[in-house]
């Protein structure tokens, strides 16, 4: 009994344009500068976030110590967990900005220059 083997579906042109940029160096630059950025600043958020609960915690008495009236640390550190959010999306905003768009726009050029 013969069986067949099942053969790949053919590539399509705009599929081929597609290949071709996901293996040029460009495309792997730019995936390395966004990874540059983005790993490292998530790691620092979640040690801050990780430092935040741990300390919340275990450290009741250094978190529980009144700062000015009725603001403790604890409500300080909570504070900061928000302030620190959106200047990680105010930097992640200003380095796309000025070093991942201009290669996304060059790819995305060439992908769609291709096209017509």
């Amino acid at each position: 009994m013969a069986t067949d083997s099942p053969t790949a579906p053919p590539v399509r042109p705009e599929q081929g344009r597609y290949l071709a940029v996901e293996q040029s160096a460009e495309f792997g630059a730019l995936r390395k500068t966004f990874r540059g950025f983005v790993f490292p600043v998530t790691v620092v958020f979640l040690v801050w976030y990780a430092l935040y609960v741990i300390m919340s915690a275990y450290a009741r008495g250094f978190m529980s110590h009144k700062l000015v009236g009725n603001i403790n640390v604890a409500l300080v550190f909570g504070l900061l967990q928000f302030v620190s959010t959106f200047l990680i999306a105010w930097a992640y905003t200003r380095f796309a900005d000025r070093r991942l768009d201009p290669s996304a726009d060059r790819l995305r050029h060439e992908i769609e220059g291709g096209a017509s």
